[in-house]
C-alpha cells in the first residue's frame, strides 16, 4: 500500500494514518460540547417553572440580561430535543376536539337549519344581512328576515317568532347552526333554554355541517332575477318576499321528491305520491310499450333528512 500511495503521488504520511486505529468515540467528540453535567444544568433551567413556558432565544435573552451564560441557542435546542421537551415543555395552546354533529328528522319541526348570509347593499362595502330558518325535512323557510346589521338581539326576535308560528312546544326541536358570533350568543343561548330547544353548532371551517342552508342560500343567489346589488334595503326586502313565497310554495325541490317544501311540511307528500303513481298508471296502460321497466314511478319522498348520516358499519371480518 505505501508502494501504491507513492505511485499516485500521495505523501507517504497517507499510509501511516491509514494504518492508525480509529481513535475511541470518546476522544472524537467536539471540544466545544458541553460535557454531561453541563448539560443536565441547561435542561434543568429550561423546564425550571421559570423558563418552561418560554421559547429558548427568551430563556437565553433573559440569563444574558442578569449576566448568566449557560451556552447557546442552538445548543438549548439540542439538548431539548435529546430529552423529548421541545413541544412538551412548553404551554402549548390545544385546540379542542369538535364533535361531528349527527342529526335526523323523520317529520317537519323536529330539526330547523339557520344561517345569516350578506346581500350587496347599494355601496361598495355596503350589506343587508338576510337571516333565514329552514326546516331539514320539508326544506320550508319557516322563518326569514332582513336588517341592516347582524346581531344576536334580532336572531332572538327570529328564532322566537318562528317557534311561535309554528306552535314549537318544549323537547321538541333541535336547531342546528353554524359558529357565529349571533350563533354562539348568550341571548339565543337563553331563548332557547327558555323554549325547551335544543341547539346544535357545526364544527369550525366545516360547511358540509350546515348543508341545508347553504344549499338554500345557493338557490336564492342564482335565481335569474338575483341582482348584483340591491338599491336599497326595501329592494331586497321585496325580492326576498317573492323568493321565499316561491321557495316555499312553487318550487319542485329535488330532495324531497319533487314536492314543494308546503307540500312537505304539510304533510301531503303521500297523497301527491299517490296521485302520481295513479297518472302514470294510466298513461303505462295506454301506452305500454314506451316503458321498457314497466309501470313507471314518481320520484321517491325520503322517510328523512339527515346532518352527516352515520356511515354503516360492514359486517364483512
Amino acid at each position: 500500500m505505501k508502494e501504491a500511495c507513492e505511485a499516485v503521488g500521495l505523501p507517504r504520511a497517507t499510509y501511516y494514518y491509514a494504518l492508525r486505529p480509529p481513535a475511541p468515540a470518546a476522544q472524537r467528540r467536539s471540544p466545544r460540547r458541553l460535557d454531561n453535567a453541563e448539560r443536565a444544568a441547561v435542561l434543568e433551567v429550561l423546564v425550571s417553572e421559570r423558563f418552561c413556558d418560554l421559547s429558548p432565544r427568551e430563556v437565553w435573552a433573559k440569563l444574558l440580561q442578569e449576566g448568566t451564560y449557560l451556552c447557546s441557542v442552538r445548543t438549548m435546542y439540542r439538548v431539548l430535543a435529546e430529552n423529548q421537551a421541545v413541544r412538551e415543555r412548553r404551554n402549548q395552546l390545544r385546540h379542542p376536539e369538535y364533535k361531528r354533529p349527527e342529526l335526523v328528522a323523520t317529520g317537519p319541526n323536529q330539526v330547523w337549519s339557520w344561517d345569516i348570509t350578506k346581500l350587496k347593499g347599494p355601496s361598495t362595502w355596503s350589506y343587508f344581512y338576510l337571516y333565514v330558518i329552514m326546516d331539514i325535512f320539508s326544506r320550508k323557510a319557516t322563518g326569514w328576515m332582513l336588517a341592516e346589521r347582524e346581531s344576536a338581539t334580532l336572531a332572538v326576535k327570529i328564532i322566537g317568532e318562528s317557534c311561535e308560528h309554528e306552535h314549537i312546544s318544549r323537547d321538541q326541536l333541535t336547531i342546528h347552526a353554524d359558529r357565529g358570533s349571533s350563533m354562539r350568543s348568550k341571548p339565543v343561548a337563553f331563548l332557547l333554554s327558555d323554549l325547551g330547544v335544543t341547539k346544535t353548532h357545526s364544527r369550525p371551517y366545516t360547511s358540509t355541517d350546515n348543508p341545508y342552508s347553504e344549499a338554500q342560500f345557493r338557490t336564492l343567489k342564482y335565481r335569474p332575477e338575483f341582482p348584483d346589488r340591491f338599491g336599497s334595503i326595501e329592494d331586497a326586502r321585496g325580492f326576498c318576499v317573492k323568493f321565499f313565497d316561491w321557495y316555499n310554495g312553487e318550487h319542485h325541490h329535488t330532495g324531497i321528491g319533487l314536492l314543494t317544501p308546503h307540500q312537505m311540511h304539510s304533510g301531503q307528500a303521500e297523497q301527491i305520491s299517490t296521485q302520481r303513481q295513479e297518472v302514470l298508471a294510466k298513461f303505462y296502460r295506454r301506452h305500454p310499450e314506451r316503458f321498457v321497466k314497466g309501470v313507471p314511478v314518481p320520484p321517491k319522498v325520503p322517510e328523512a333528512a339527515w346532518i352527516n348520516k352515520p356511515e354503516e358499519k360492514s359486517d364483512a371480518a
